[in-house]
């Protein structure tokens, strides 16, 4: 049985984004101290740059041994690397640059190679990096997802293949608008990560919070935000107020910290 949402309520994105990064520092502290390694997964969009902007502050950035810290991607647009809709482009200039980090330390999505090419390769680094045993899941520490109004996360997109492969780790997948061409990792790769953390906000996500988080078991699936359910990990949910509004009482009072 999949372990129960945390939902936590916040001020505004500004505040959300920093409890995420309390998070982060503590899920970091935690595996370093058991693996002596941190293997995060990272998200585009505004509110993971907020996030990104505050552990490089001054306040935040000593507090970790940066160099323990392994980073991947959820997805990415198949775009080069320099192009402003790319995922690393916004980590690198936000998070990777301002501290300094080794491009070792770096695993990105290669979104200017052909999709299926691409995929591949970044499955392959992702086992050469995890070194998992055949037929098993890897085991990734933190992964950060966000969620689009039409309930897609990462680059699983309603109605799309992606969301019923069940062998590979990183698939090609198509957006209904913007950069349709896109990689992802699958379901079976973020369920089985030890922390999944969603960042979700604006009033214009509401409904699809509200659709994703009071669901009955008995429901349809509609949405792919709705298919996260981790094996074994956490799952939370970081809502500001408006993507919150339209949650019941009794999950509003869930308390955020």
């Amino acid at each position: 049985m999949s372990p129960v949402p945390e939902i936590h309520i916040f001020s505004d994105p500004q505040d959300l984004a920093s409890k995420a990064a309390d998070l982060f520092l503590s899920s970091a502290e935690q595996a370093i101290a058991t693996s002596n390694r941190f293997l995060a997964v990272l998200s585009g969009g505004a509110t993971p740059k907020t996030l990104y902007s505050i552990l490089t502050s001054p306040s935040y950035a000593g507090r970790l041994d940066w160099s323990k810290v392994q980073f991947l991607f959820g997805d990415e647009r198949c775009v080069p690397p320099s192009h402003p809709d790319s995922n690393f482009a916004m980590a690198n200039e936000a998070l990777f640059t301002p501290l300094n980090i080794s491009p070792t330390q770096i695993h990105r999505m290669r979104g200017e190679d052909q999709p299926e090419t691409a995929a591949a390769q970044y499955e392959d680094t992702l086992r050469r990096l995890t070194a998992t045993a055949p037929g098993q899941w890897p085991v990734l520490d933190l992964v950060l997802l966000g969620m689009g109004s039409d309930g897609h996360t990462a680059s699983l997109f309603p109605g799309t293949a992606s969301l019923h492969e069940q062998i590979r780790w990183v698939v090609p997948s198509l957006a209904p608008q913007g950069t349709r061409s896109r990689l992802t990792l699958t379901l079976g790769v973020i369920n089985h990560a030890t922390v999944i953390l969603f960042l979700v906000t604006g009033l214009n996500k509401s409904h699809i919070v509200q659709q994703v988080l009071e669901r009955q078991p008995t429901d349809p699936v509609r949405y792919p935000a709705e298919l996260i359910r981790p094996e074994r990990g956490r799952l939370l949910w970081y809502l500001d107020r408006t993507a919150a509004s339209e949650l019941s009482v009794s999950a509003k009072d869930e308390p955020s910290r």
